[in-house]
């Protein structure tokens, strides 16, 4: 998953360039679009990683518990 969010956040860099580079206005609000998309797509992967390895942590390791 770590690879995926570090691809996501290189497009969203690349986008934002062209963005900045760009000599129609709509192309470059177009892209600029784009590269929020692919930030919160990396964005949203991040946190669900936080969420699964915050899980892993919280588990019972021994199974010493019952639940109640």
């Amino acid at each position: 998953m770590a690879k995926e969010i570090k691809q996501l956040r290189k497009q969203a860099e690349k986008a934002a360039r062209l963005a900045k580079a760009a000599a129609d206005a709509e192309v470059s609000e177009q892209l600029r679009t784009l590269a929020r998309a692919f930030q919160s797509q990396a964005d949203v992967l991040k946190s669900k990683k936080r969420a699964g390895r915050s899980k892993r942590n919280n588990r019972d390791p021994g199974g010493l518990t019952n639940g109640t």
